[in-house]
């Protein structure tokens, strides 16, 4: 259903000259009957008194007709609009997250990884217009999902993504890095970007990260790194229990971060530390913004008139006017 609208909505003030036509005419009608004092109107009466009582209908006609007019030059009509999304440059962005032990951390809630994972959520529903794809690391990577526009694959490899022991332990940054590059290189978009997402320092891996951020340059991908985790120290895993639950104690917090910074300064990204979970939550909103996919909008508004009714009418008005005036109340005129 078409929103209903007027083009010209000023003209209903001219409405308000009805009453005052109306007023007129009564008053006019009553200046120009003359009075006759008489003993008697008995032998005047006549069998179509009603006509003459009836006679101002002519000018309600015409009235009604005038009314008419005016609502049909408002131009009274309906709109239907629909609007199509043209994507003129799409960005395709894969997320490397490190799933190593120590994202089990509780420095930031209820852990960095799940904490991690919500706020990727919220960015990658930000983004229906880009391809997404993930990358899983620990000791070793591999691809999660590959490259898609389908948000709910993405989704729901993004949250079936757990901290297990199928992947080597440790933290090979340049493995994940290599394997989103691998990812990317033979993308076709205008702007090819990776987050890559890392708790820790490089301490395993037969890939060295810079010469995977040489890679990610040869292939012109630009790559935000983030380091998570507090200042100091944080409640991480030190070990297992025999009911293979991990053990929790205090430990100190070392990231690499001149690694990421490097990586980031190199392929022309940028470097982030996310310190808490809401500042992970402005450093994805930063990133939203640094990587905007252009889009074209095209509207398309179909017009349906409906002013020809209203016409129609007040001709029709005039025309029955016309014919009792000229045929019924003749004699009254």
């Amino acid at each position: 259903m078409g929103q209903f609208e007027f083009v010209n909505p000023q003209l209903f003030w001219l409405l308000l000259l009805l009453p005052l036509l109306l007023f007129w005419y009564f008053w006019k009608r009553k200046q120009l009957t003359a009075a006759l004092k008489i003993s008697s109107v008995k032998g005047f009466k006549t069998g179509k008194n009603w006509l003459a009582r009836l006679r101002p209908l002519l000018f309600v006609l015409r009235l009604l007709a005038l009314a008419a007019i005016i609502v049909a030059m408002a131009r009274p009509r309906t709109v239907d609009e629909s609007t199509r999304i043209k994507t003129t440059k799409g960005i395709d962005i894969v997320v490397a997250i490190d799933v190593s032990a120590s994202m089990l951390a509780r420095d930031l809630k209820p852990n960095r990884l799940e904490a991690l994972k919500t706020v990727a959520a919220r960015f990658i529903n930000a983004r229906p217009n880009d391809r997404i794809g993930i990358v899983e690391y620990a000791g070793e990577s591999y691809t999660k999902t590959p490259l898609t526009s389908d948000k709910s694959i993405v989704l729901s490899a993004l949250k079936s993504i757990e901290y297990n022991t199928v992947i080597e332990g440790g933290t090979a940054i340049g493995m994940g890095l290599a394997t989103a590059v691998n990812r990317l290189k033979e993308s076709r978009a205008k702007s090819k970007i990776i987050i890559l997402m890392t708790d820790g320092e490089n301490n395993s891996g037969f890939i060295d990260p810079k010469i995977a951020s040489e890679l990610a340059v040869e292939f012109g991908i630009k790559v935000y790194t983030i380091g998570l985790g507090t200042n100091g120290m944080a409640l991480s895993p030190i070990g297992i229990r025999p009911n293979n639950t991990f053990q929790y104690g205090m430990q100190q917090v070392n990231i690499d971060e001149e690694l990421l910074k490097e990586i980031a300064e190199v392929t022309n990204g940028q470097y982030f530390r996310a310190t808490s979970t809401s500042k992970l939550n402005e450093i994805y909103d930063e990133i939203n913004k640094l990587e905007k996919t252009d889009i074209e909008e095209f509207k398309y508004k179909n017009y349906d008139e409906k002013y020809r009714p209203l016409v129609i009418l007040a001709l029709i008005l005039l025309a029955l006017e016309w014919l009792l005036r000229y045929t019924v109340f003749r004699s009254f005129i």
